[in-house]
């Protein structure tokens, strides 16, 4: 018999599906950053699609990934050498598809003590 899963894992699940194309996304302005294509423009779209990131994460009890976004941005966000913000911006890139896949792991995993429906 199989489990369904719970209304909040399904929500969660729709939401995860839509980041792999944002993932791609950051990367390139990340790379941008790098080598100095980037302006204040594309980096504040970047800054508000980690935003937009961290409140749906949160919304749905994804904290890892809420926490993670929330922290890029903040690093898009501030002043300093641009070579220190790339560097933090890559490592945490990859701190969110991790926090990523353990996020779709979870929501794709039955809950064990949920009752199944007739």
């Amino acid at each position: 018999m199989a489990q369904k899963l719970s209304s909040r894992q399904v929500a969660q699940l729709e939401f995860l599906q839509t980041l792999p194309p944002r993932f791609q996304r950051i990367h390139g302005v990340i790379e941008e950053m790098n080598a100095l294509r980037a302006d204040d423009v594309v980096v504040r779209g970047l800054v508000r699609l980690l935003d937009e990131m961290k409140a749906k994460a949160g919304g749905l009890s994804l904290t890892g990934l809420s926490d993670t976004a929330g922290i890029m941005a903040t690093m898009a966000r501030r002043g300093g050498g641009l070579q220190m913000r790339v560097r933090g911006l890559r490592e945490l890139l990859g701190s969110l598809k991790i926090n990523y896949e353990a996020a779709l792991r979870s929501a794709t995993t039955p809950d064990v003590g949920a009752e199944p429906e007739p």
